[in-house]
Order: C-alpha cells, then structure tokens, then sequence
C-alpha cells in the first residue's frame, strides 16, 4: 500500500522541518511546499519527501499543487504567515494588505483545496484526512503594533473553527495549534536567563501528530502549546 501524504505549505528550517521528519516517521510521505522549492533539496533528502514549489496567497499556484499531487493527502498542515509591525497610525496599508494575503487568504485557499481532495477521496475507517492550521497567541489576544499578524491568525482561528462545524461530520478533522511562545529555531538564541522559554519544534510536532491521530469520537478543534515556565 501506498504511503499515505501529508503535504505541509510553508516549508522552512524550524517547525514544518520538524513536521516533515514526524510525519516521515509515523509512515507518511511528506510533499514539502515553498515559494522557494530548491532549499528543500536537503530537507526532501532526509525525509524521502517530494517538493513543489507554491505562493500560497495565490490562487492558481495553491491550485496547480494539489492538482500535482499523486494521490489525495491524507494530512494538510498550513503553517505560513506573515505581518508587518508598527504603530497603527503609521502601518502601510498596502504592506498590511500582503501580509494578510499569506496569513489569512493563503490559509482559506490551501484549508478549501484540501478539503475538496479530501471530500473526493474514499474515507478509511470513517476518516477522510486532517487539515491542521498553525496558529499563536495572536490569534487569541491582539498586540500592540502587531495589527496586521493578529487580523491575520484570528481569521485564521476562525476559518479553522467554521470548516471543522462543516467538516468533521463529513470525517475530516480541522484544528487549529496556537503557538503560544517563541519556537526554538536554528539561529535563534534562547536567552540565558530564561532557560526553557521557547517551544522545541519537535515537542510541537509530536503534537500536531498527535492530533492526526485522534480518535474521532474526542476530536480536538482547537488547541495551545506554551513552555511550561510560563506564567499565564
């Protein structure tokens, strides 16, 4: 039997590599999309995952991967974003405008072609697949001169919490992860009077995964991962 797919949008070198190499271990084949495809050459290596390259705020493009796609995915995780600080008197409007373009749009057009796929495909044990939106707190309370990043991660939250109503009765499982911390990425430095501030990007996907592999009847919509120091 074929490797089932988990296509992850948005691929860099943080958390979605850490998502590329779970899922790979859990049996699935990855298929890693970026703007820039070539940089995945590595990543794609390790995993024995396919590459393709994907503006995901545009139309076409987002169209033109899924319809690339040798079979329909069983795991779609949307992971971009963008934003443009600044105080609210002074953003560029047009500058707002592209941010929401990738955070928000992109995510309504990769979460409607992945459920189109997944509503065309026959379901295995009731089960169709699992599209998954990276999230943050952002998208759970607003920050100063961040508009642009929390318009776009509550319309994310909001797009998540519409198709699961829609969608988990068809057997498909939305969910939406807030991020709630820095992530502990290559090249970012946690400070040393704050040890274990930041989210290991493994310890994240070993979530994502998790709720991948949920059973239906306790299905999760939407859920947090913060560092365990943190006082909230």
């Amino acid at each position: 039997m074929a490797q089932p797919l988990a296509l992850i949008v948005g691929v860099g070198t943080g958390l979605s590599a850490a998502l590329a190499r779970r899922f790979a271990e859990a049996g699935y084949r990855p298929v890693l999309a970026a703007r820039d495809a070539g940089k995945l050459a590595p990543l794609a290596a390790e995993t024995g995952a396919a590459t393709a390259r994907c503006d995901a705020a545009d139309p076409a493009s987002v169209a033109a991967l899924f319809a690339g796609l040798e079979a329909p995915p069983r795991v779609v995780v949307y992971n971009p974003s963008a934003r443009v600080r600044g105080p609210i008197a002074e953003v560029d409007p047009a500058e707002v405008r592209k941010a929401l373009d990738v955070t928000a749009f992109g995510a309504f057009l990769t979460g409607q072609a992945a459920a189109r796929a997944m509503l065309a495909a026959a379901p295995q044990d009731g089960i169709r697949g699992t599209i998954l939106f990276t999230g943050a707190s952002a998208g759970v309370k607003g920050y100063p001169q961040s508009a642009s990043f929390a318009m776009g991660k509550f319309a994310s939250r909001g797009l998540a919490q519409s198709m699961a109503r829609e969608l988990h009765p068809q057997g498909i499982h939305v969910a939406w992860i807030n991020i709630d911390g820095m992530i502990r990425n290559p090249g970012r430095v946690e400070p040393t009077e704050a040890p274990d501030s930041m989210l290991d990007p493994d310890a994240i996907a070993q979530t994502y995964l998790a709720l991948v592999e949920q059973p239906r009847s306790a299905w999760s919509e939407e859920i947090s991962v913060r560092p365990w120091v943190e006082k909230f």
